[in-house]
């Protein structure tokens, strides 16, 4: 057993990037701990297996947008046994929802881009498969970001709960917010099935 303290350094914060390294941990049986630091660096300590602490770090260096992560500083040491889970330290309820409304403003940028990039494949149908392909990546997107849109609206309901404020129209938003969003994601799988119907028509009037 092994601990790895990391600082990843980065477009790490109000992107969402503790709760993805939270779920790679979560998968690969990791305990310890992923914290924002003040100077917009995130801090990740955990411990496991060797072998299964090097692809947890391999893991957790995404770049994909909006998380882009440059740089993680990794030290290496005995693993203590202290941790019985793999946890995400949480700073103050202003803070966390000031950092979730980021991230989903980061969120919406990203699907936008992903929408442009359909409707480009859309008018690029004599490329061939190469634009259905690119189409799937985004749509691939869009249902990551419909989790996270969905794990902040439950972020936030506990947040307002433990305030006794009513959180109803926050609330509101959110559920129209992943409303859209699923509802854009079944608009882009009926456009990649129209495109990729019309690549095969293309295909076989050729033949």
């Amino acid at each position: 057993m092994k601990r790895a303290t990391i600082i990843a350094k980065g477009d790490v914060q109000r992107v969402g990037y503790r709760g993805a390294v939270e779920k790679v941990a979560r998968r690969l049986n990791m305990t310890g701990f992923v914290e924002n630091l003040e100077r917009h660096d995130v801090k990740i300590v955990a411990e496991g297996e060797e072998y299964l602490l090097n692809e947890f770090i391999t893991q957790i260096k995404i770049e994909d947008p909006p998380i882009f992560v440059e740089d993680l500083d990794v030290e290496f040491r005995s693993a203590t046994g202290e941790f019985e889970y793999f946890e995400i330290r949480r700073g103050d309820w202003m803070e966390e929802l000031g950092e979730g409304m980021d991230a989903i403003s980061a969120m919406l940028r990203s699907v936008k881009i992903g929408r442009e990039s359909v409707e480009l494949g859309k008018e690029s149908v004599k490329l061939g498969a190469e634009s259905v392909e690119l189409g799937k990546v985004m749509i691939e997107k869009q249902d990551n970001h419909t989790q996270i849109l969905t794990e902040f609206r439950d972020q936030t309901q506990q947040n307002f709960a433990i305030l006794d404020t009513k959180y109803g129209r926050i609330a509101d938003t959110m559920e129209k917010l992943i409303d859209e969003m699923r509802n854009e994601r079944k608009e882009s799988r009926a456009a990649m099935e129209k495109l990729t119907e019309a690549i095969i028509r293309l295909a076989e009037s050729k033949k």
